[in-house]
């Protein structure tokens, strides 16, 4: 009886639509918000290329600054400091993009991390040269 219980509410709870924060690698940002030629990877010249980050989440920011954390990707899966940013953001805010340049080849973490240290988005992406 107990495990049709916990079935039953395991069907309830995933038959709830969920609408998860987003960040997109892309080549450029609409006026509305939307991601142009998104992907999770990008060939750059060997003296550096940039990209756009778009975060998309569902709910305003209510912040008025944000961190970017990059990480680098080593061949075994581990993520290893490469830099950070801050971004002015307005608090009604639900999306917004930054223009982030890289110089080498490699995967790539980037998180978002809002006022309340909180990860708001984050994403995975590959740099060819």
């Amino acid at each position: 009886m107990k495990s049709i219980k916990y079935g039953l509410l395991f069907l309830i709870l995933c038959s709830f639509q969920i609408f998860p924060q987003q960040l997109y690698f892309c080549e450029g940002v609409t006026s509305d918000g939307y991601p142009e030629n998104a992907s999770d990877e990008f060939t750059i010249p060997s003296d550096g290329g940039y990209l756009y980050a778009l975060v998309k989440l569902n709910y305003d920011i209510k912040c008025d600054e944000v961190t970017y954390y990059i990480y680098r990707i080593d061949s075994y899966g581990n993520k290893k400091y490469d830099n950070s940013f801050n971004q002015n953001v307005s608090r009604n805010w639900n999306w917004f993009w930054q223009e982030i340049t890289f110089y080498k080849p490699g995967t790539y973490k980037i998180e978002v991390v809002d006022c309340y240290n909180y990860t708001v988005a984050s994403g995975r992406l590959k740099i060819k040269y």
